[in-house]
């Protein structure tokens, strides 16, 4: 590689795809010698890059956070992954940022090469965006937990529960951000009710991270506890029911966030599942699982099969009528 600022270019790509190089492997990734990584290591340093080394058998050299950021060297799917997550974001997903994520993506469009703008065009003239009724959340809220949850701080917030009403200041430790197809969630142990809870970012207010930090505790999987408690736990009714169709087919139409999924064990050829819904009326979910392209059974309550024979008589009345 004899052109010196291919060649550094080239260093700077592979010191941002790994946590650490030792200098003969980046010697013969740039077809140099060790002396040669040396000096191009200096010629990054007075670029304003924050290369650091260390001698001995497990030294090497790694790229670290500096006090400013020099500009970043992307290849072709990098870049072209940026830009399509960037005009993602501009378009509301997270409340604040639509108008850095535009400026972001100019920036952007502006340096890239005509090969890349044609397939980040691409990308754009194909995607459209349905209102999918996603709630967005204040960036400054989203920034202000997920430092907390990385610095392991006590978070304080004013909650606003499903009804509208007040439901007062709150103390948790929080431990992971958790996104769905609509909303952020915030995982976290409630200091005052001593348990697990999860929590809305958009029903938050005066979120205000403290300086008090906490020893992590044994958490549970933050996205199984999120997709429980809004699938199941959120809703006045449980309807469970066995589906004649394999499990991998039925969360097709049930995603983690709506139901849970899983396989029944009395079927020793996974030709059946049982699912768990939460409804807020059994008369809502009975039409709901008319729409089912399976057979299927309500195991439990009594009420959702009475709801569904009653949805089943009114069907076959309604196929009897004489035009």
């Amino acid at each position: 590689m004899a052109d010196p600022t291919v060649r550094l270019m080239r260093l700077l790509t592979l010191l941002q795809q790994r946590a650490a190089w030792a200098g003969p492997d980046l010697a013969e990734r740039l077809g140099v010698s060790t002396r040669g990584v040396r000096r191009d290591i200096e010629r990054l340093r007075r670029l304003g890059y924050p290369v650091e080394s260390e001698r001995g058998a497990g030294g090497g050299y790694r790229l670290v956070a500096g006090r400013a950021m020099p500009p970043l060297v992307l290849d072709d799917d990098e870049a072209v992954a940026i830009a399509v997550s960037l005009r993602v974001a501009a378009g509301g997903t997270v409340a604040g940022m639509e108008e850095t994520a535009v400026r972001a993506l100019a920036k952007l469009d502006q340096v890239v090469p005509a090969r890349l703008r044609e397939r980040i065009d691409a990308v754009r003239m194909a995607t459209v965006r349905a209102d999918s009724g996603v709630v967005a959340v204040d960036a400054e809220v989203l920034t202000a937990l997920a430092r907390a949850c990385r610095d392991t701080v006590q978070v304080r917030f004013a909650y606003t529960r499903a009804d509208g009403s007040e439901a007062g200041e709150r103390r948790v430790e929080p431990y992971r951000l958790v996104t769905t197809d609509r909303r952020w969630y915030l995982f976290a142990w409630d200091l005052d009710r001593d348990d697990w809870r999860v929590f809305r970012l958009d029903r938050m207010g005066e979120v205000r991270a403290t300086t008090w930090r906490f020893t992590p505790r044994d958490a549970p999987d933050a996205a199984e506890h999120v997709a429980r408690g809004t699938s199941r736990d959120a809703y006045p009714h449980l309807v469970r029911l066995r589906v004649h169709a394999p499990a991998t087919a039925v969360r097709q139409v049930y995603p983690p966030t709506t139901a849970d999924v899983r396989p029944d064990p009395s079927a020793l050829d996974g030709a059946s599942c049982l699912v768990d819904v939460g409804a807020m009326d059994l008369d809502h979910a009975a039409r709901h699982l008319a729409w089912l392209p399976w057979a299927f059974e309500v195991l439990d309550p009594p009420e959702a099969a009475d709801a569904v024979r009653a949805l089943a008589d009114r069907l076959a009345e309604a196929a009897r009528f004489d035009r």
